[in-house]
């Protein structure tokens, strides 16, 4: 017979436990950006591999040294167990003059993605000029470029998904839910930031609810704004899981509401304690993910 004490203990840990998303509870997959590597894709995937991530994220460097050998990359990554989740696959012209040909440039790359076995490229955009913000036709202009890539990828087989980013024309809330408004989901669909988002003055936790309906896949980033000793209160750096300003908490906890299935993946630019290495970077990301988030890997 169970004492009444330990009857209640118990009963409450049960009822705790409940209401605790669990890792089992995850519908979501961690992959983690070999961006942090600065080009040594190999490396990034042995080392990868070795930390328990299953998904891996490209960018346009490694087309130019894989493109006519794609088969080598795809078995290195098979050989490591790890997928290619995303692929960077550079800016969206919206200049007439350039947009067949940057058109053409993102195609090739979905025809790359597609031998290494991928399902998802990345699409970024201009520089803001002069840090002028875009006009409302730039910004729907910007929509229409990359609803005809997107028409392009999607007949073989490829997602393309837009990456909202800082001093381009998607940096602020306003600017992302113009593009997302532009964008035909059939064709494109929101890589959200969450970094990105926050530096630029959203609540990414929101905006994982508000756009739950064409939200593809995320970057789990985190950022440190003001950078500890700048005297400017809008320097900013980006930087391991759990050690910026980003409520990554909630941005999973609101992954968890609407049961996000897609890819998650953590991106950090490069290394930003020049002691460390690219993969102890990832292995603080982890630690993270396992002690907060409850995620299992």
């Amino acid at each position: 017979m169970l004492s009444r004490r330990r009857f209640i203990a118990q009963n409450s840990l049960l009822a705790f436990a409940a209401f605790v998303p669990t890792a089992k509870s995850k519908t979501y997959r961690m992959g983690y950006s070999a961006i942090t590597w600065g080009g040594k894709d190999e490396q990034a995937i042995e080392e990868l591999a070795e930390l328990g991530y299953k998904g891996i994220q490209l960018r346009a460097n490694t087309y130019g040294k894989y493109k006519d050998n794609s088969a080598a990359l795809k078995q290195l990554m098979d050989a490591k167990g790890l997928s290619l989740v995303m692929f960077s696959s550079g800016n969206v012209e919206i200049d007439p003059a350039k947009k067949e040909a940057n058109a053409a440039m993102h195609l090739n790359h979905a025809r790359f993605v597609k031998a290494l076995g991928g399902t998802s490229i990345q699409l970024t955009n201009s520089l803001r000029k002069n840090n002028v913000p875009p006009t409302a036709d730039e910004l729907a202009r910007l929509g229409v470029a990359m609803n005809e890539i997107g028409a392009l990828t999607k007949e073989i087989g490829i997602q393309a998904t837009y990456h909202n980013h800082m001093n381009q024309y998607g940096e602020t809330p306003e600017e992302v839910d113009a593009l997302v408004q532009a964008m035909d989901p059939k064709y494109v669909r929101l890589l959200l930031d969450v970094a990105h988002y926050h530096q630029g003055g959203g609540k990414p936790a929101e905006a994982v609810i508000k756009y739950k309906k064409v939200l593809h896949s995320l970057h789990m980033k985190d950022v440190e704004c003001p950078i500890t000793g700048n005297t400017n209160p809008k320097s900013y750096k980006f930087v391991e899981l759990g050690q910026g300003n980003v409520d990554l908490v909630g941005v999973f906890a609101a992954l968890d509401k609407i049961k996000f299935a897609g890819w998650t993946i953590v991106e950090l630019d490069g290394v930003p304690d020049k002691a460390k290495t690219p993969k102890q970077c990832a292995q603080i990301s982890k630690d993270f993910l396992q002690g907060k988030i409850a995620y299992q890997f």
